[in-house]
C-alpha cells in the first residue's frame, strides 16, 4: 500500500536528518535492509544510512545518531522508539515511512503501538510505504489508518524450476 502525495527530492543532502525511516520486525531484517540500502547507496557517498536494532548497547547508536546522523535509518520499532525517547532519533524531517513485513508488526499488539507512537511523532505529510508478502484482509483496516490517499499494489511472483522469477 502506498500513500500518495507530492514530494520534494527524497533525500535532502544539505543537512543530516533522518529523510527515511524504515521499520521491521526482526533485527536479522533490519541488518538486512540496511545492506541494500547501502548498496544501492555505494556511488552516492553523501547518503549515509545506519541500522537500529535491540540486543547492543544503545550508547553505540547514540553516538552514530550525534557525529553522523543519517539520511535513511532502519531498525526495529523498541530501538528506535527508545531512540526517541532518549531525545537523540528526531523524526521532524522524515519524508518517507516505510513498514516491512507490516502485517508482522502490526499483528502483536505491543509492536503496534510502538509504531503508532512513532508514526504520530512524524510529520503529517510524509509518504507511507507498508509492505507484506501475506497481508490478511483482517489487518488492511489497521493499515488503512496509517494511509492517506491510499494506492494499493498487489504484486505477485514465483520462482519457476530453474529459479527464475516468473
Amino acid at each position: 500500500m502506498l500513500s500518495q502525495h507530492t514530494f520534494s527530492p527524497i533525500l535532502s543532502f544539505s543537512s543530516l536528518q533522518v529523510s527515511v525511516l524504515v521499520m521491521c520486525h526482526t533485527r536479522e531484517l533490519a541488518f538486512q535492509i540496511s545492506k541494500e540500502y547501502e548498496r544501492f547507496s555505494k556511488y552516492m557517498s553523501n547518503v549515509k544510512c545506519a541500522v537500529f536494532f535491540g540486543g547492543l548497547s544503545i550508547k553505540k547508536d547514540e553516538e552514530v545518531l550525534k557525529k553522523n546522523c543519517p539520511h535513511i535509518g532502519v531498525g526495529t520499532p523498541g530501538r528506535i522508539l527508545a531512540l526517541i525517547r532518549n531525545k537523540t532519533l528526531n523524526l521532524k524531517n522524515v519524508k518517507h515511512f516505510v513498514l516491512d513485513e507490516c502485517d508482522k508488526m502490526l499483528e502483536q499488539l505491543d509492536m503496534r503501538r510502538d509504531v503508532q507512537d512513532i508514526f504520530r511523532l512524524t510529520p503529517h505529510k510524509k509518504q507511507c510505504m507498508m509492505f507484506s508478502a501475506t497481508l490478511s484482509k483482517e489487518i488492511r483496516p489497521v493499515c488503512r489508518k496509517f494511509m492517506q490517499d491510499v494506492s494499493h499494489s498487489f504484486f505477485s511472483s514465483f520462482l519457476s524450476a530453474d529459479g527464475s522469477v516468473c
